[in-house]
């Protein structure tokens, strides 16, 4: 009689360690001083929502750009779980900062490459230490699944020279560097060449910008093969959609506790709106989808830390329903907010605003839930 490996039996852990509440806390300090509400909202109008004042010190600081890197590559040598705790913390906040696509999915990308030297070691030790920011050159809606949005992309060109448009690039204008899947391979792109045209689109969520990237025979360093690069995007989009369902899950959060905030402060017939039946209904239903959500995005993470055979179902699981938890959320946020929710001074449009966008980004929850059927092997109809 064999006896089943730990890996095989493992349970997961859905708790949060104190190394993470730590995190966590030195993460929500950082932001109530540098990017309150206010802070956000004045970025958002300016069009400019990303704050080096904030990045350095959350990158390079306390180390959150870091934490997947390994050690001997400039990183905290971390994992995913401590990254998803860093997302909830941002989504909380409604945060513009660059972190999902540099620090998560392109940082994800590059450790998924078979060698780790040369221009793949530098790029990572100056991603960990918040020196620079990478975006990976694929639209924000691009699943990490084959059927997903953007699978196919415009890129091509002669070895060694990229060309091609790709739009809905998220956080494109932030970045330093692009990573460029083509045909051939993954290639370094620097944006700063004259081959490299970024252009801004006005996107819904005004806290995370979008930009339509035009490479014309642009000059790369080839990081990888075409078989090793398509691994490698797999991998990162694997991750950052994986990791998105905890930046959900903090959007939620937030949205919950202002609300229950809210209607204990707002009276109405000498009463606190909140103990209507009514009103106590509609949150008592969503304080339950908000503690589901973050059983499924814990899931997720402690799935991506431990290399779990189950990730792309973990993934699939938490896309496919905090993506409509957290817009349920930021929806009830504006609505009982009543008036007050409806304003540009108030942030809860902000919530809802990046709640939507989130929910479009790396697969819809659609999309995850058709991957769902051929994961656990039960083709849909």
């Amino acid at each position: 009689m064999t006896t089943a490996s730990t890996e095989e039996t493992r349970e997961p852990d859905l708790l949060y360690t104190r190394t993470e509440e730590e995190l966590r806390a030195a993460v929500r300090s950082l932001i109530a001083d540098r990017c309150d509400a206010p802070a956000v909202l004045a970025r958002a109008e300016s069009g400019t929502p990303y704050d080096p004042r904030l990045w350095t010190p959350l990158a390079a600081g306390i180390g959150a750009a870091g934490l997947l890197v390994p050690e001997e590559l400039g990183g905290q040598g971390a994992g995913h779980r401590e990254a998803a705790v860093v997302l909830e913390e941002l989504g909380r906040g409604v945060v513009p900062a660059p972190y999902l696509t540099s620090a998560v999915v392109a940082t994800e990308t590059l450790l998924a490459l078979p060698a780790q030297d040369g221009p793949v070691a530098g790029l990572l030790e100056d991603l960990a230490t918040g020196r620079r920011v990478a975006v990976l050159a694929v639209p924000f809606s691009a699943g990490p699944f084959a059927a997903g949005p953007g699978a196919a992309l415009p890129v091509g060109g002669p070895l060694g020279t990229p060309e091609g448009t790709v739009t809905g690039v998220a956080d494109a204008p932030a970045a330093d560097v692009l990573l460029v899947p083509a045909a051939d391979g993954l290639y370094a792109v620097e944006t700063g060449s004259d081959e490299v045209a970024v252009e801004p689109v006005v996107p819904l969520d005004l806290t995370r910008p979008l930009a339509t990237v035009t490479l014309e025979r642009s000059a790369g360093t080839r990081l990888a093969d075409g078989v090793s690069s398509a691994a490698a995007v797999h991998r990162g989009l694997l991750a950052g959609a994986g990791l998105l369902a905890s930046e959900q899950l903090g959007i939620a959060e937030w949205c919950l506790a202002e609300t229950v905030r809210h209607t204990r402060e707002r009276h109405q017939f000498n009463r606190p709106i909140g103990s209507f039946q009514a009103l106590k209904h509609r949150m008592a239903h969503l304080w339950l989808e908000v503690v589901s959500a973050r059983a499924a995005a814990r899931n997720a993470a402690d799935a991506l830390a431990t290399g779990s055979p189950d990730t792309p179902l973990a993934v699939a699981v938490a896309q496919a329903y905090c993506s409509k938890a957290a817009v349920r959320a930021a929806e009830e946020c504006v609505q009982l907010h009543g008036g007050i929710g409806m304003t540009w001074e108030h942030p809860a449009h902000l919530y809802l605003k990046r709640a939507k966008a989130d929910s479009l980004a790396y697969g819809t929850a659609g999309h995850h839930r058709a991957s769902l059927a051929g994961l656990v092997e039960l083709p849909a109809p």
